[in-house]
């Protein structure tokens, strides 16, 4: 049994009282970083976060006793929410089940996940109102082992190329590990196969110009040095860390919303619980933009036609099958 650590404190986010258990409690043991670290973070990028998961289904990574201590993948709400915390259902054909996932209106939603021991918030590519349709693309830079991190940076620069020639306005951020996402918010016109089949139509374009890309869908026939761009990301119940979303890492790593101009300086460690609040107070949300650049994937489309045409979008590996986690 973990021993409590500290006594609770009640937290006022926008009119809402938040109780806060064992604050104390260290969750990431680098620099001995709290609880309450972690929820007075949230507050500090409150706009920010909001902005990220607003009206989404969203996937909880619990740490209930610090990151170095299990990992709980949580669907479902866990039990005992304030009636003012929003959901929304979702079913999983594979099981035919169906699960009421936090869906983020308000900052004291955020504040009360984390008062679940919540640490990292994953949220689908689509909203509450129509959750079979996205409405961002989300492009993965994932290093294999052996990659750098200037190999991601090579990777973004043509990432961020792709992107201009295609008049598509890209939102990148550090993933908080050893890779870059890039969103795309895109209207709400086509269903998961579709944005996943433009994905992959885009990362073909981007091997074809960079020699460090490897799209073999097996991780184990991979190139140990290359980058993965990973357009399963935009399958069906497929989730990654939303920007400003912490990561269980002792250090307290941050998904962090950079500018394209930052990429080529910055280090994935430069973002952290830490550094953030300074940072955000200093350049606002670097995603406030986001809903004003829509962009339609029907050139993709037409590249996945081409490219199936051409021989070269086959084999196109079928969507890995719901999990069903807690």
């Amino acid at each position: 049994m973990v021993a409590a650590a500290g006594e609770p404190v009640e937290l006022t986010i926008g009119g809402r009282t938040v109780r806060l258990s064992s604050p104390d409690r260290v969750y990431f043991p680098a620099r001995g970083e709290t609880k309450l670290d972690l929820a007075r973070y949230y507050e500090s990028v409150g706009d920010g976060i909001v902005r990220a998961l607003r009206d989404r289904p969203c996937m909880l990574h619990r740490f209930p006793t610090g990151v170095t201590g299990e990992k709980v993948h949580q669907k479902r709400l866990p039990r005992g929410a304030p009636d003012w915390v929003p959901t929304v259902r979702v079913h999983f054909p594979r099981f035919d089940r169906t699960a009421d996932e936090l869906c983020v209106a308000h900052l004291a939603d955020v504040i009360w996940a984390v008062q679940m021991s919540t640490v990292e918030f994953h949220p689908w590519n689509s909203r509450a109102g129509d959750v079979e349709s996205p409405d961002e693309w989300r492009i993965d830079l994932d290093p294999m082992p052996d990659a750098s991190w200037p190999d991601v940076q090579r990777v973004a620069g043509v990432v961020h190329e792709v992107l201009d020639e295609l008049g598509a306005t890209g939102f990148p951020k550090t993933s908080g590990g050893s890779g870059l996402h890039v969103y795309v918010r895109i209207p709400p016109d086509h269903g998961f196969a579709d944005v996943r089949r433009a994905a992959h139509a885009f990362a073909r374009e981007v091997r074809r110009r960079c020699d460090l890309v490897d799209l073999s869908w097996w991780r184990k026939d991979r190139d140990p040095a290359s980058i993965f761009v990973d357009y399963n990301q935009n399958a069906r119940d497929h989730t990654i860390a939303s920007a400003y979303s912490v990561r269980g890492t002792p250090e307290a790593r941050v998904s962090a919303p950079v500018t394209w101009d930052e990429i080529d300086d910055c280090e994935p460690g430069d973002f952290t619980i830490a550094t953030m609040p300074a940072r955000y107070a200093r350049l606002g949300d670097l995603t406030a933009g986001i809903d004003d650049t829509l962009f339609s994937i029907e050139p993709l489309l037409e590249w996945a036609d081409r490219d199936a045409r051409d021989g070269d979008g086959t084999p196109d590996p079928v969507d890995v099958p719901d999990l069903d986690r807690a």
